[in-house]
């Protein structure tokens, strides 16, 4: 049974789940990376890919919004995959998905190293380590180290501190870019443009990153519990949140492509604030976009650190972790083990230095397209499985489009192996994954070692609660 003392805060409105869903999936990649979409793929080509990449991802969305809906508990893909797959199932997709999320969180601190280092230049003092031939250096790494303690922090003492935090920024972050789409259709001109289209390459390129960039809105199922909106309405938020940042990043693209010619978009270290400083004929609107990208870091650290310890919460809960990660502060109400677990990685990461963040955006997006394969296929079952099940928010024509759903992410999953992997050479990015594989692994067995086991009636309450657990027959198949 699960005890109502340990149980999460119902305190999360609409703007919240927004700002969580969208602050999350935004992000600091746009301001590095706007610039190259546009020179790789030409404009319609950087417009297409996303447009393509984005409608994709949209149906992924629709099938986590009916499960969400259906399901509104902490844990998301765990969730889902238990209730159609079993434990095992569950279990590899919810620690996959902590990867995913993990992946962004870690590598937000290196990021937010190297935009503080635009702004205000850190002496490069006390060598530590060399990482991948890029040496790193005490001074660079503590920047990244201090906003990863500052974010667990607030993610410890209560989630209406760290969501108040996530609004805030989200609305200055929506403030700054506002400006800079504005202004590159306002004072920027077609001449700028360039080539329409570049080659196919190109645009695959382009295509193959918006998972990575849209990454995020499955942060939502995972706070699910906490929300104090209808279960309809959380399936709706889903949709809302993935739509909203696909605006987001199309408008980007077009302004970036109006604002400045090709040679300025692919000068400096961070192009997008030299654009702006051209755009704007002053120096002064280049802090403003990097002030910006350091919104957008926070806020995709935070939606994604909440996202990582509520799954991790939720995996401790069931047990299929050691019982003190489902821990909830009595004070607090928020997973006071699972948040420094992951609070530690995250401070740990900068040490990695600047090459982790290749290294971390490819292990999220893979891990993130392995996950939602594994999502749309507990989808299918549970369709043919549990056709009584209340889905307050439901695909119509649910089973085909289930299908069709797995067939493009998997070939998606396909394409980006093949495209981001050699299999000539062992990786970095494979030996953190199954490192992390290998750390659940050790984590599952000792869950395992404690004196009493647990039975699937009982792990059937932890997961689900009296309102949303089968009858023992159920499960029992």
């Amino acid at each position: 049974m699960r005890d109502n003392k340990n149980t999460l805060s119902k305190v999360l409105g609409r703007t919240d789940i927004i700002a969580i869903g969208f602050g999350t999936m935004v992000g600091w990649s746009w301001i590095v990376l706007t610039t190259t979409w546009v020179t790789e793929a030409g404009l319609l080509g950087a417009l297409l890919a996303f447009g393509i990449g984005g409608l994709i991802i949209l149906g992924v969305g629709l099938i986590y919004g009916e499960l969400t809906a259906a399901l509104p508990l902490a844990g998301g893909e765990f969730v889902f995959a238990y209730r159609a797959m079993g434990n095992k199932a569950a279990w590899l997709v919810g620690w996959i998905m902590s990867m995913a999320y993990l992946g962004v969180a870690a590598w937000e601190g290196i990021a937010l190293a190297t935009a503080v280092n635009y702004i205000i230049p850190i002496p490069l003092e006390v060598p530590l380590l060399e990482v991948a031939g890029y040496q790193v250096y005490f001074s660079w790494a503590v920047v990244g180290m201090v906003g990863a303690l500052i974010i667990t922090l607030l993610n410890l003492f209560g989630i209406r501190p760290a969501v108040l935090f996530q609004v805030l920024a989200t609305a200055a972050l929506l403030v700054v870019v506002i400006v800079m789409v504005i202004g590159g259709f306002t004072f920027g001109s077609t001449d700028n443009i360039g080539t329409l289209v570049e080659d196919g390459s190109g645009f695959f390129y382009v295509l193959l990153m918006v998972p990575a960039m849209l990454i995020g809105f499955d942060v939502i199922p995972q706070s699910a519990e906490e929300m104090n909106i209808g279960p309809k309405n959380i399936g709706k938020m889903v949709i809302v949140c993935i739509v909203l940042s696909l605006i987001w990043y199309l408008l980007m693209i077009l302004g970036t492509a109006f604002a400045a010619p090709v040679e300025v978009r692919t000068s400096g270290i961070i192009p997008m604030a030299d654009v702006a400083a051209y755009l704007f004929k002053s120096s002064a609107f280049s802090y403003v976009m990097i002030f910006g990208g350091i919104l957008g870091i926070v806020t995709s650290w935070n939606g994604f650190f909440l996202g990582a310890t509520r799954l991790v919460y939720a995996m401790g809960r069931a047990q299929v972790l050691p019982k003190v990660f489902g821990r909830v502060h009595r004070k607090y109400k928020t997973p006071w083990a699972a948040t420094l677990l992951v609070g530690s990685i995250c401070i740990i990461a900068p040490l990695l230095g600047r090459n982790a963040l290749v290294w971390f955006v490819d292990i999220s997006s893979l891990c993130a397209l392995m996950a939602y394969c594994l999502v749309i296929i507990s989808f299918i079952i549970l369709r043919k499985k549990e056709e009584e099940l209340l889905r307050p928010f439901k695909i119509k024509i649910g089973m085909p489009f289930g299908v069709v759903a797995l067939l493009v992410v998997f070939s998606y999953l396909l394409l980006y192996i093949l495209d981001n992997f050699s299999f000539s050479e062992i990786d970095p990015e494979f030996l953190i994954t199954v490192l992390w594989l290998l750390l659940g692994l050790i984590l599952a067995v000792a869950a395992r070692l404690r004196k009493h086991r647990v039975s699937a009636e009982e792990r059937e309450m932890l997961i689900f609660g009296e309102k949303y657990a089968r009858r023992r027959d159920k499960y029992e198949k």
